[in-house]
């Protein structure tokens, strides 16, 4: 796999906030909504929270919110800020031969890589909310 688990819980704790966006969210909202593990959860908010996306507010009414616009949020700025997909820059196996120029088997596992990250990059978390597919993210279907 491309990108972490890590990445599948900041990418499901986003969605989820962006789907409430009217209102702060508790760890326990969030997690219960996201099926991320409340414990873990934790991290990935804090994670977030460094990165701008999220932020927290305390008190009665507090939980978490988005900082960003979900229009202009994108899953690869969401990935990095928890786990950044990583490129292979040079020989995974150490081949002084092979140092930075990749053979083809590599190369082409990073064009892979590269196609990845852009197809991330290039999708909003606010797409990933409104595009009919018969499922919605994070929501069982009704009926």
């Amino acid at each position: 796999m491309f990108f972490s688990q890590t990445s599948e819980y900041a990418l499901r704790s986003v969605v989820c906030l962006a789907d409430h966006p009217d209102v702060a969210m508790t760890t326990g909202e969030i997690a219960s909504i996201s099926k991320v593990p409340s414990h873990y959860l934790s991290k990935v908010l804090q994670a977030l929270g460094r990165a701008g996306i999220v932020k927290s507010q305390r008190g009665l009414h507090g939980g978490f919110s988005l900082s960003k616009d979900p229009g202009s949020l994108s899953m690869l700025e969401i990935i990095n800020a928890v786990d950044p997909i990583q490129s292979i820059n040079s020989c995974p196996l150490n081949l002084e031969s092979h140092g930075t120029n990749l053979c083809l088997l590599h190369q082409r596992l990073n064009d892979s890589i590269t196609s990845i990250k852009n197809q991330f990059r290039n999708t909003t978390v606010q797409e990933l909310l409104q595009q009919t597919t018969g499922s919605r993210p994070l929501c069982e279907k009704s009926g």
